[in-house]
């Protein structure tokens, strides 16, 4: 029988782990990007959370601002993620969207939908601005609440809340606008191409959807869609 450690051995890593350093309040050099993820495909929010804890594991301030979160009634309201992120040192989130999807007729209230998503809009004003007139150069209290500042936004589903036509396309460039030059700024959502965004934007990905478990009939997952 093979000796597992002499496989590993044989990897690039050669089976060495890393030892992990204790996390503390550091700044990051080269923030101040925009980045957008759209598509069909699964995974933008998770890409987006990816980066905002490897951020948090530098000892960065991230915060997570969620416009639209619904989905379907076998996703619980406390989701993997936000037991992830609230034992994560300097990450921090909010969700002001509430459950399920406008447009979809799934009985959630699409007025309701609309002043959450200009509530989500205005919160994040607030947000940029708080972001503005802190020191993104040097180090933040990683339990300091975001209103001192933080350095990573990531604002999930904004776009999808402007391709639904509850906030204005303008209203996302003007986030981009207000957004401070040190901030990086991490926008999600949209199955439609957000090309007026593009200028804007630094990097832009999309998530295509090649297969999804969904069109067979699969539903959400627990530890893998919440």
């Amino acid at each position: 029988m093979t000796d597992p450690a002499e496989v590993r051995k044989n990897t690039p890593g050669r089976g060495v782990t890393p030892t992990a350093h204790e996390i503390s309040p550091d700044a990051p050099e080269e923030f101040g990007l925009v980045q957008v993820w759209w598509g069909d495909g699964k995974g933008k929010t998770t890409a987006a959370m990816g980066m905002g804890f490897r951020a948090a594991g530098h000892g960065y301030c991230v915060h997570m601002l969620q416009f639209m979160k619904g989905g379907a009634d076998s996703v619980e309201a406390v989701r993997g993620e936000y037991n992830a992120i609230a034992a994560m040192p300097g990450f921090s989130y909010e969700n002001t969207g509430h459950y399920g999807w406008h447009g979809l007729a799934d009985g959630s209230d699409d007025d309701s939908h609309q002043a959450n998503a200009k509530a989500a809009l205005e919160r994040t004003f607030e947000l940029l601005e708080a972001s503005a007139d802190a020191d993104l150069s040097g180090p933040i209290d990683l339990d300091a609440p975001p209103e001192d500042g933080v350095h990573m936004l990531i604002l999930d589903e904004i776009l999808y809340a402007a391709d639904q036509e509850l906030i204005d396309d303008s209203d996302v460039l003007e986030v981009i606008d207000r957004a401070p030059d040190r901030l990086e700024l991490v926008l999600t959502g949209s199955h439609a191409a957000p090309e007026y965004v593009y200028d804007a934007a630094d990097l832009v990905t999309e998530v295509t959807k090649r297969k999804h478990p969904i069109d067979a009939g699969q539903r959400a997952r627990r530890g893998t869609e919440y």
